[in-house]
């Protein structure tokens, strides 16, 4: 019989009978419900209120309306066939005020949510932190302050307790560098920080937040997995004069959240890069024994690769982020399976054996609606037909990929980007909260009924 997924360059076959499929999403891109039920304001709801620093002012305060629409969002993804279902816990939601004290009635939608899922036969992949912090902590000092650390293990220890009788899988971070990066370097996420020095304690204070929170679910739910999610890029220098930079620019990226929470080490060359900006104190001893705790499986977040060049300004320490000449989406990342490829064997080759989940990847199109209802996205669609076939290239080179979740469930607030760009296997009319699987959803969908269907003994 023909392969029906053969013209798309992978078959269901290519998978093992274990292997996990799902869908992803994060609770302020698609909650909104910011103010109720006891919920306080996250660093996101303080960002999103400053004027420019997201597009056209948009906010999650309304977002997916999920908080409400919780058990209609749930039918899709057991629609879609899938057998996980990546979500992330509201901080601000789960702990109310400086006393950081269990607000029962936010913890109480995570805890249907849980079981309206296993009801479904959906398994819940529970993320920690999706970059919601409570905004009190942010005005005590924030991620580059090493007290956060300790307030997230407390957040671990409570949804530990609340979830860890049901929950086999905990995240507890979803892209530090982002978090370090994007929110106490360039500014461009909240808390909207520009402060090199900043950024690197917060990511520091991160990776230790992240191993005392294995600590905490270690005890309060034993039972469960426990790994963290990392957006892990190939970086490619343009020419050879770019060859250091790319060795910069990927020591940063990847080595330096890789490295403290697989070896227990920090990469030297970027110890040296980074200068004054790692500050005397900042790392203490046995902290590095904290972020290397052993984990269960490490998450991996990828979009498309790193092509870099010196800046055009000499003398300054810039850089540029080229093209060659692939498709690029609509927020302007060139779609480049071979870079999953070559970042999960890479993670493979050169760390301690783990199973890898990419826990994110998607894309995002110009999408629109047809006259009769209809979602078709082919790019969509042939982007993650072509990225499933380079999880299964990495299975054949060694890697061991252990599952699959597409980013994103639902169209949502994509951050500092508004509701311009479009990620999701269904789509959301923001205007009435109407939900339409898209073509690659069906797609995707028939995908992973295929590989239930041809494993299932």
């Amino acid at each position: 019989m023909l392969d029906p997924f053969a013209t798309s360059g992978v078959s269901p076959r290519e998978f093992p009978p274990d292997f996990v499929w799902g869908a992803a999403t994060a609770a302020y891109q698609i909650e909104g419900a910011v103010a109720e039920d006891g919920r306080t304001p996250s660093i996101w709801d303080t960002f999103a209120a400053r004027p420019g620093a997201v597009r056209r002012g948009e906010t999650g305060e309304v977002a997916c309306d999920h908080y409400h629409r919780s058990t209609e969002d749930v039918a899709l993804v057991r629609d879609l066939g899938v057998g996980a279902y990546r979500f992330s816990i509201s901080w601000p939601r789960v702990l109310s005020g400086r006393d950081g004290a269990l607000n029962a009635r936010g913890a109480a939608f995570y805890d249907r949510l849980v079981d309206d899922l296993l009801a479904a036969d959906v398994d819940p992949w529970v993320t920690l932190y999706h970059w919601d912090l409570p905004q009190h902590l942010e005005n005590a000092g924030g991620w580059p302050a090493r007290d956060t650390a300790e307030r997230f293990a407390d957040l671990a220890a409570a949804v530990g307790d609340l979830l860890g009788d049901r929950v086999g899988h905990f995240i507890t971070l979803n892209e530090p560098w982002c978090s370090a990066f994007l929110g106490y370097g360039s500014g461009i996420h909240a808390p909207g920080v520009r402060d090199g020095a900043a950024a690197v304690a917060a990511s520091h204070h991160l990776l230790l937040g992240h191993g005392l929170a294995v600590d905490a679910l270690r005890a309060t739910a034993p039972g469960a997995r426990v790994g963290i999610t990392l957006n892990l890029y190939p970086v490619t220098g343009v020419d050879e004069a770019s060859a250091d930079l790319a060795r910069r620019i990927d020591g940063l990226q990847n080595r330096w959240f890789l490295d403290p929470v697989l070896l227990g080490t920090h990469p030297a060359d970027v110890v040296a890069d980074l200068g004054p900006l790692l500050p005397d104190g900042l790392v203490r001893d046995g902290d590095l024994d904290v972020t290397s705790r052993p984990l269960d499986f490490l998450g991996v977040n990828y979009y498309t690769r790193h092509v870099v060049r010196p800046s055009a300004y000499p003398g300054t320490n810039a850089v540029e982020f080229g093209h060659r000449d692939l498709p690029s989406a609509a927020n302007g990342w060139e779609v480049d399976p071979d870079g999953l490829t070559e970042i999960l064997v890479r993670v493979a080759r050169d760390y301690p054996s783990l199973p890898l989940v990419v826990t994110e990847n998607g894309s995002a199109w110009a999408d629109r609606v047809a006259a009769d209802g209809t979602v078709d996205d082919p790019d969509r669609l042939a982007y993650l037909a072509t990225h499933l076939a380079a999880c299964a290239r990495a299975r054949e080179q060694g890697a061991d990929v252990a599952g699959y979740f597409a980013w994103s469930l639902l169209d949502n607030f994509e951050w500092a980007e508004g509701y311009d760009m479009r990620f999701g296997l269904v789509h959301v009319d923001f205007a009435t909260q109407r939900r339409t699987v898209k073509t690659s959803g069906e797609w995707y969908a028939r995908f992973v009924g295929a590989a239930r269907e041809i494993l299932t003994p």
